[in-house]
């Protein structure tokens, strides 16, 4: 019968509990188990009163690994997957974003790829702490990423620490702040162009020899509001001229990969019906009639006759009508001492709003005519009007009260007044 040994002691003479034992090196180290397969943990000191030995980083001490296991253990969370870094709980967050669209899977792999290259992502989950976090997130804008960038990867991380939290890895989100409250959104607004210079843009490039080709598609987008993307979703048959109708119920984008996809409407609400003005109309039938019939039309996701395409056949992108405004305004203020700002697609519709805006149009009505879900949105265009709006609304609120009183001098009105009522 073999003999039993006795109990294993540390050089200081201390008796080392069952999983404990001491490496070769002097190390200390802790085996435990989880569903069966072993794992451990090592440290320098036995006790946290320990001193440590010289040239060696602070750690914890083995039993204060142990308390922290067996408090892990005993609460059922997983010590293991503690372990796992940013980069691989990221992956496996998005692992069960299953059915989301093209533009947001794209949008996916830039946040992973941003964290493979940053030193956070090789942080073990169980070592992020919240100002972690929100250092990170200052250093990627020290660094110099936009305030969209870090809230799409905040918005990334946030629900992926969420998860661990869930899954009872972690006992806290460390991303549970509002990003407001760490960085400091220096994002240059859209601003909308005046009507003057909108007047002044639409002009040249009407008169203009190379550009006049493309004045119809920028009346169009400066009077309709249309997101680019929706606009280069159209076909023929979404252009019902008979009753001056536009019909808007997908948009056209390509992937980084090249690939031409059709995806629905980047809200509910921005599956809507546009009336057409007299303008627009016009505009619209241009465009049909100049039209060239291709040899044969490309299909995109079961959709075909797209208004505009490139010497391939193939419908063009949201990119394409970038750069030819980019182009148009620097023809613009190469010619022209009064410069204009920069005008894109989307300045277009955020001009659009603005003038519906300004002109007094009811909110609810503006809501459904831009394709906002949330009426905050379309809103928020009425805090861009500045002092001169302002003096002009009341000096129409003072023409209409003006007009109220000649026109009942004129019916032999009197106003009503206070002193008409007697009390009783």
């Amino acid at each position: 019968m073999a003999k039993r040994p006795g109990n294993r002691r540390d050089s200081k003479h201390r008796v080392l509990r069952r999983g404990e034992s001491i490496r070769a090196d002097g190390k200390y180290q802790f085996k435990y188990h989880v569903n069966g397969k072993p794992h451990f943990v090592y440290s320098w000191r036995l006790e946290s009163t320990d001193k440590l030995p010289s040239g060696k980083k602070p750690c914890l001490s083995l039993r204060e690994l142990e308390k922290q296991i067996g408090y892990d253990l005993d609460t059922q969370m997983d010590p293991v997957g503690k372990n796992i870094t940013v980069v691989e709980l990221v992956e496996r967050y998005l692992r069960t974003k299953t059915g989301v669209r093209d533009s947001t899977r794209a949008g996916y792999r830039t946040v992973q790829r941003t964290l493979e290259k940053e030193p956070f992502g090789g942080k073990k989950i169980s070592q992020v702490k919240v100002s972690d976090a929100k250092l990170f997130l200052i250093k990627l804008q020290s660094d110099g990423k936009g305030y969209s960038s870090i809230h799409s990867i905040r918005g990334v991380l946030r629900p992926a620490f969420q998860m661990a939290v869930d899954d009872d890895v972690l006992h806290k989100n460390p991303f549970g702040f509002e990003l407001a409250t760490v960085i400091v959104n220096y994002s240059v607004t859209r601003e909308a162009i005046t009507k003057e210079q909108m007047r002044k843009f639409l002009k040249f490039i009407h008169d203009d020899n190379v550009y006049c080709k493309y004045y119809e598609v920028a009346y169009i987008l400066f009077h309709t509001g249309m997101r680019i993307s929706e606009f280069c979703g159209l076909t023929l048959k979404d252009i019902d001229l008979e009753n001056r109708i536009i019909n808007i119920d997908h948009q056209l984008l390509r992937t980084s990969e090249m690939k031409y996809v059709i995806e629905a409407t980047k809200t509910n609400a921005g599956t809507r019906k546009l009336p057409m003005t007299e303008d627009v109309f016009r505009c619209f039938q241009a465009i049909i009639e100049d039209r060239e019939k291709p040899r044969f039309e490309k299909m995109v996701d079961g959709h075909t006759g797209f208004l505009f395409t490139d010497k391939d056949g193939m419908p063009l992108v949201a990119m394409h009508w970038e750069h030819r405004f980019n182009h148009m305004v620097k023809r613009y203020n190469d010619i022209y001492r009064v410069q204009i700002p920069n005008i894109t697609p989307h300045v277009c519709r955020h001009t659009y709003c603005s003038n519906m805006a300004k002109s007094g149009m009811n909110p609810k009505t503006l809501q459904y005519l831009m394709g906002h879900s949330d009426i905050g949105v379309t809103l928020n265009t009425y805090t861009h009007l500045g002092l001169e709006d302002a003096a002009d609304e009341l000096k129409r609120m003072e023409e209409l009260a003006y007009a109220r009183k000649e026109l009942e001098k004129v019916k032999g009105e009197n106003p009503v007044s206070q002193k008409m009522f007697r009390a009783i």
